[in-house]
């Protein structure tokens, strides 16, 4: 794909570029432009219109063991994740030492510990995780050779899987239509995601399990969400293909219009009722089909919810008030299934993927030692920043020379991490107490590629870099695994000039992958 991207004329990349915009826009892949400024001019999002979602022309080589391998593992890691959230010693070690640092992990602790006290009432929990990947070359090494590395495992309000398999259909199409203007790349090597239909299957499933069919899915989501676009497919597949409704919902709104059933602490949200005359509109548009019977009897009043399924809550920023930790607790301590549980999202902090790296926590839960070793060789350097020997060690180390490092707080979102010298201001600036809430880690140098990236209707030729994300959907119904499989993928590419590697946070496209 590097000599593609390179070798386009630039009339060849603007036919491209029209039949990608006027897809994205047929097709959805699209989001919401930032909010403007008072003096903004940006007539877009003044009219409350939409833009193309940031992605590559091109679909990107990577090594088809690589890929593979990464596949594979991925029912691994949901499972590794179940089972350390089922162990309170473990999750107490970490959190409470992280609670003194982290006034963040500190709340999100408290809330599992309160919701542990009054007893759970929903034993089952539902995991759409994403374990992230960047390829490593050692020099000299060949391409297909490249190994995987894990930069981080997602727990929570895991993006992009709607427009990720989007971009894999917008680069199929541009083949078909276009061949790319070259005779080099077969439709074969470009797989498609089923991401879409997977996380919808994994709600549904839940849904299933929770056992009421008049109750609707509740997605949690952030208020003025620009990328809500890749959520709605979610919630569109969900009703088209499974019958089942979501609504959508702030932590806030969830405070303000939830209550639990005092007996079976069944959550009950208000929600607008439709009328009859609605059902015309949704089976013309295609969502449903009259089979599915879900509009025989719409209760009046409050609307049950079967699952909540968090698209925020994993920022401080989701919490500006009380009222949101209300609305997190109530659904927490609710019979409702929570995708994902509280637990779930602490097994997702950095500090747990940073211990598990240590000889011998890993192997706590992975008994296996061929499972062990597998997961094992996806880790890449992982190193504390407490007062322990390894973690004053890697404190001293980093001191002489960060620019092998990342620096990473216990945050989602982009634009956290802390990159080459300023790892050592940082480390000057920060208490021997305050730097247990960091954790070091190798960076990871992937080969270099080219592509062309189209952003707000703009392309630009980049040397670029990508990291692969593998979805995953795991449901247990706290006695045994009702569903443990892999749920698509996403690349994301950015600039090489970029640290960072978020979409949502400006730093990244997404891509899709043309395997090799």
């Amino acid at each position: 794909m590097a000599d593609l991207a390179s070798n386009l004329t630039e009339e060849q990349l603007l036919i491209l570029k029209d039949a990608a915009l006027d897809f994205a826009l047929s097709h959805g892949l699209v989001v919401r432009p930032p909010l403007p400024s008072k003096d903004s001019h940006d007539t877009a999002a003044l009219a409350g219109g939409v833009i193309n979602a940031p992605v590559s022309l091109f679909p990107t080589a990577f090594p088809v063991n690589a890929f593979n391998d990464a596949v594979k593992i991925q029912p691994l890691f949901n499972q590794l994740v179940h089972d350390i959230s089922q162990d309170d010693a473990f999750l107490k070690e970490i959190m409470e030492s992280l609670s003194t640092v982290d006034d963040f992990v500190k709340r999100l602790y408290d809330l599992y510990l309160a919701v542990k006290k009054e007893g759970i009432a929903q034993p089952a929990s539902l995991g759409v995780h994403r374990s992230d990947y960047i390829i490593h070359l050692n020099p000299g090494q060949d391409f297909s050779d490249a190994k995987i590395k894990q930069v981080e495992l997602n727990t929570i309000s895991v993006s992009f899987g709607s427009l990720s398999s989007l971009t894999g259909d917008l680069h199929r199409y541009l083949l078909a239509t276009t061949g790319y203007f070259t005779d080099n790349l077969a439709i074969s090597a470009l797989p498609n995601s089923e991401s879409i239909s997977s996380i919808a299957s994994g709600l549904a499933s839940a849904h299933q399990l929770y056992g009421s069919k008049t109750a609707k899915v509740m997605m949690v989501v952030q208020p003025g969400e620009r990328n809500a676009f890749d959520q709605r497919y979610i919630e569109y597949n969900l009703l088209k293909n499974h019958g089942v409704v979501l609504i959508r919902k702030t932590l806030a709104e969830v405070a303000e219009q939830g209550r639990l059933d005092p007996q079976t602490k069944a959550l009950y949200i208000k929600t607008v009722v439709w009328a009859a005359s609605d059902l015309g509109n949704f089976v013309g548009a295609g969502l449903i089909g009259i089979t599915h019977g879900i509009f025989d009897s719409q209760p009046s009043g409050d609307q049950e919810i079967s699952v909540a399924y968090y698209r925020s809550a994993y920022a401080t920023t989701d919490y500006p008030t009380e009222k949101e930790w209300d609305g997190r607790l109530l659904a927490e301590r609710s019979l409702a299934i929570k995708c994902p549980t509280i637990e779930y999202q602490l097994v997702g902090a950095k500090k747990v993927q940073q211990v598990l790296a240590a000889p011998g926590q890993l192997e706590r839960f992975v008994k296996d030692p061929k499972t062990a070793a597998q997961l094992r060789a996806s880790f890449t350097g992982l190193y504390p920043l407490d007062s322990s020997t390894e973690g004053l060690a890697a404190y001293e180390a980093a001191l002489v020379n960060s620019d092998e490092l990342v620096m990473k707080p216990q945050r989602e979102g982009g634009g956290n991490n802390i990159y080459g010298k300023d790892i050592q201001i940082a480390l000057k600036q920060l208490t021997a107490e305050q730097r247990n809430a960091y954790i070091l880690m190798d960076i990871i140098r992937p080969p270099v590629t080219k592509n062309v990236l189209l952003r707000k209707g703009e392309l630009r030729r980049a040397n670029v870099v990508s990291e692969l994300g593998v979805y995953g959907i795991y449901l247990h119904d706290g006695k045994k695994v009702v569903r443990n499989d892999n749920g698509g993928h996403l690349l994301r590419t950015k600039g090489v000039e970029s640290n960072e590697g978020g979409v949502a946070a400006g730093f990244a496209v997404i891509d899709s992958v043309h395997l090799v």
